[in-house]
């Protein structure tokens, strides 16, 4: 098995990607608003997928965290808040965010169950700090890190309850970042001790199964690489010190925050110590490239993944979105008390 993850280009697979991916066989598929159009078509997508490996559980992800970041989208899909309405109702009654944080997670959880996604790109661990870019803003969860961990929970417990895996990021932390990573590259000057404030979430949920890293340059632990790929912020900081010991995914290696290569950008991140490279914009040669570039799977890294996956559901048959009602009537019960 390959240790990437693709994107695709369209709302169906093409030949060559069918075959491409029949005899390269990746870890899995990331999917985008060009490749959703409604709930039927989805679930087709990813049945093709399961069944061109023969895999019931099948790594496929999704990034829907809510807000600005919603790749399914009404109306045929709710809409869900940003982590920042939960950060808000934490101010006045932290269980009630606790609560309504868990019941949206879940409800949100269902739509992908239903279309046989079974990972989902959330939660944000990041710690929000004043003065950072935009690119995390609404989307965290707070600034302060215990806050940040239990809502993070929260939002795993959700997932976990409708058969999806979640992804903790952009580990170390992207709180900090004074520029988009999607644009260029950030680099964080905070000394190690304030680093730990950044860390702190993701030390409290280091069992979570999946993380994806940040690309983002800690000149306190490496002066020279983003996290993604240093070695030291990977073992030393990731591993150890946070003690993560899950399924650890890049971010996508499109973004212009990593120079080189696409494929160059991918072998640097197995060689850092990254389990799984993701390259979403499905394009030919860069995934050709990824496949000639990286070395094969690592038994660590299967186990890794089989655990992430093995408490995802079987997608035997469509989820029941009978039980989102009361999950949305939780949470927008307590969310309008703030």
């Amino acid at each position: 098995m390959l240790p990437a993850i693709f994107g695709l280009s369209g709302l169906t697979l093409t030949d060559d990607e069918c075959a491409f991916f029949r005899d390269c066989d990746p870890a899995g598929y990331i999917l985008f608003g060009r490749n959703v159009e409604s709930r039927a078509q989805i679930r087709a997508l990813t049945d093709e997928l399961r069944n061109l490996h023969g895999r019931d559980r099948t790594f496929i992800c999704i990034d829907q965290e809510g807000g600005r970041v919603a790749r399914m989208k009404p109306p045929v899909w709710a809409a869900y808040p940003p982590g920042e309405r939960f950060d808000r109702l934490y101010d006045l009654a932290p269980a009630s965010a606790i609560e309504a944080a868990r019941a949206n997670a879940h409800a949100l959880g269902l739509d992908l169950a239903e279309v046989g996604i079974s990972v989902d790109c959330l939660p944000l661990l990041d710690v929000r700090q004043p003065g950072a870019h935009d690119v995390i803003g609404d989307r965290a969860l707070g600034a302060e890190p215990r806050r940040v961990a239990a809502l993070g929970r929260a939002t795993l417990d959700g997932l976990g309850r409708a058969g999806v895996a979640g992804v903790i990021k952009h580990m170390p932390g992207h709180g900090r970042a004074l520029v988009d990573s999607h644009k260029e590259l950030p680099t964080v000057t905070a000394s190690a001790e304030e680093l730990a404030l950044d860390i702190e979430p993701f030390r409290v949920l280091k069992d979570a199964a999946i993380a994806m890293t940040a690309h983002v340059r800690f000149t306190a632990w490496d002066a020279d690489n983003p996290a993604t790929h240093s070695a030291f912020v990977v073992e030393q900081i990731i591993r150890q010190a946070i003690g993560f010991d899950g399924l650890l995914l890049t971010d996508d290696l499109d973004m212009q925050a990593l120079g080189d290569t696409v494929p160059e950008r991918a072998a640097r991140a197995q060689v850092a110590g990254c389990d799984i490279a993701l390259n979403c914009w499905a394009k030919m040669d860069d995934m050709v490239g990824i496949a000639h570039a990286l070395a094969p799977m690592s038994v660590l890294t299967k186990a890794r993944l089989d655990r992430a996956l093995a408490p995802t559901a079987a997608f035997d048959g469509p989820a029941d979105l009978a039980e989102q009602a009361p999950l949305f009537a939780t949470r927008d019960r307590l969310l309008d008390l703030a």
